[in-house]
C-alpha cells in the first residue's frame, strides 16, 4: 500500500480544502495521474500520484481542511480495478442507501474524466450535474472553459442525477433561510474568497493607508496606438494595448521614488532594486494579482503578452503559486467595469498600490484661449503613509502623468 499526502505547496501555505476528487475508490491510477483538486488561499493545485496501482480508498471529502504532510488516499500499488458490472450495481446500491456520503454527480465525473477541461470547469460541471462530454467547447483546441458549462443548456431533458443531496462545502451552498419574513440565501465563502477578506482587513488595520490622486491626458497614448497597432501587431502578434504603457510609466517612477518599491520588515525598511509589478485580474472566485517579473527588462510586446498570458492562466484557474508571489508594486484597473474613481487597498506587503479608471471625454483647458475634449483618465494612489511621505506620492503620480502625456520617453528608456 502507498499513501498519498498533501504535498508541500509553498513556504507561506500550510493547508487547502479538498475541492474534487479527479480519481474514485476503485479507479486505476497511473504515476503522474491527476488525482485530485485542492484549493488553497491563493490557486486551485492539481496533486499527482508518485505511484501505479488502484485507489483504494479516500481518507478525506471534497469540502475537508488537510495539512501539508497529511495522508489523505490510499493506493494499492497490487489491486485490480473495480469497474466489474458486479461492482458498480453495489455502488449504486449504496449509494442509494446512504446518499448523504456519495457526492450528486458520481456517474459524471466517469463519464467525463477523459474530456480536456480546466478545474474550475470540473468542479462546476460536477456541482450542477453536467457530463463534460456534452459540452461543445469554444476553444479551438476543444478544452472545455468554466463559461462553456455555464452557458451549457440540456437539450429537452433535465440533468441527470438531480435528487437532493449533500453539496461539497466548497461548492457555493445555497441555503434557503428566513430572517422576519424575508427570503435570503446564505452563501459558504470559498477558501479564497475568505482568504481576501482576511487580508483586506488586515492591511487596513496595520498599514497607514493614505491615496492621492490625480488625472491623465491619454491623447499622445491613443494617438501612438492608433498610428502603431497594425504594426505593432503583425510584428509581435499581440495587441498595444494601454497595460505596457502604464507598467512602462511605473518602473520609471519607482526608480525616482525608490521607497515606493519597498516594504517593511520589523524595524527596516527593505528597498527592492527590481520591479516585479503585480496586475490585478478579476476571476470568477475573486482578485488574484499575478505577477510580471523584471519589468524593467521586458520590451512593450514582451509586457503585453506575459499580462495576456498571466490573465488567460488566471481566469483558467492555471496559476501557480510562483506567478502570485514576490510583487513589489500592483496596479489595478477598474476601469475595465466602468470605475470612474475609486480609492484601492494595497497588496501587502507592498506600500504602493496604483489604481486605473475609465476613460472619458472631457473638455480641458489645453491654454488661456482653448479647451479641447480630451480622453481623460483619473488615477489614484494609495499608498503607506509609514513608509512614504506626501510629497513623495504626489511627485511619483506627477511622474506617471508626465510619462504618459509624452509617451516617447518611455520608448527612449525601452
Amino acid at each position: 500500500m502507498a499513501a498519498i499526502v498533501v504535498p508541500q505547496l509553498a513556504e507561506s501555505i500550510t493547508e487547502g480544502t479538498i475541492a474534487q476528487w479527479l480519481k474514485q475508490p476503485g479507479d486505476t491510477v497511473s504515476k503522474g495521474d491527476y488525482i485530485l483538486e485542492l484549493e488553497t488561499d491563493k490557486v486551485n493545485v492539481e496533486i499527482i500520484s508518485e505511484f501505479s496501482g488502484v485507489l483504494k480508498e479516500t481518507l478525506k471529502a471534497e469540502g475537508d481542511t488537510v495539512n501539508v504532510g497529511e495522508t489523505i488516499a490510499i493506493i494499492d500499488e497490487n489491486g485490480v480495478s473495480s469497474s466489474a458490472p458486479q461492482a458498480s450495481e453495489d455502488k449504486v446500491v449504496e449509494e442509494k442507501v446512504t446518499p448523504e456520503i456519495a457526492p450528486v454527480v458520481e456517474s459524471v465525473t466517469e463519464t467525463s474524466s477523459n474530456v480536456i477541461a480546466s478545474p474550475a470547469a470540473r468542479k462546476l460541471a460536477r456541482e450542477r450535474g453536467i457530463d463534460l462530454q456534452n459540452i461543445v467547447a469554444v476553444d479551438p483546441l476543444g478544452r472545455v472553459r468554466q463559461q462553456d458549462v455555464s452557458n451549457y443548456v440540456p437539450e429537452g431533458r433535465p440533468v441527470a442525477n438531480t435528487a437532493p443531496a449533500a453539496v461539497p462545502q466548497t461548492a457555493a451552498a445555497i441555503q434557503p433561510a428566513v430572517t422576519d419574513s424575508k427570503p435570503v440565501e446564505r452563501i459558504k465563502m470559498s477558501r479564497r474568497r475568505a482568504t481576501i477578506a482576511k487580508n483586506l482587513v488586515e492591511v487596513q488595520h496595520t498599514a497607514a493607508i493614505l491615496t492621492t490622486f490625480n488625472e491623465v491626458d491619454l491623447t499622445a497614448v491613443m494617438n501612438l496606438r492608433k498610428k502603431r497597432k497594425d504594426s505593432f501587431f503583425k510584428e509581435h502578434d499581440v495587441k498595444l494595448g494601454f497595460m505596457s504603457f502604464f507598467t512602462k510609466a511605473v518602473v520609471s517612477a519607482l526608480k525616482s521614488y525608490p521607497l515606493l518599491n519597498a516594504e517593511i520588515q520589523g524595524n527596516e525598511l527593505v528597498v527592492k532594486k527590481f520591479y516585479d509589478i503585480g496586475v490585478a485580474v478579476s476571476t470568477s472566485e475573486g482578485l488574484v494579482v499575478p505577477v510580471v517579473r523584471d519589468a524593467d527588462r521586458l520590451n512593450f510586446a514582451e509586457i503585453e503578452k506575459e499580462i495576456s498570458n498571466l490573465a488567460m492562466k488566471a481566469r483558467e484557474s492555471k496559476l501557480a503559486l510562483s506567478d502570485l508571489q514576490g510583487g513589489t508594486f500592483t496596479i489595478t484597473n477598474g476601469g475595465t467595469f466602468g470605475s470612474l474613481l475609486s480609492t484601492p487597498i494595497l497588496n501587502a506587503p507592498q506600500v504602493g498600490i496604483l489604481g486605473m479608471h475609465s476613460i472619458q471625454n472631457r473638455p480641458v483647458a489645453v491654454d488661456n484661449e482653448r479647451i479641447e475634449i480630451r480622453p481623460m483618465m483619473y488615477l489614484a494612489l494609495s499608498y503607506d503613509h509609514r513608509i512614504v511621505d506626501g510629497k513623495e506620492a504626489v511627485g511619483f503620480l506627477v511622474k506617471i502623468k508626465q510619462l504618459l502625456e509624452d509617451p516617447e520617453k518611455l520608448l527612449l528608456e525601452a
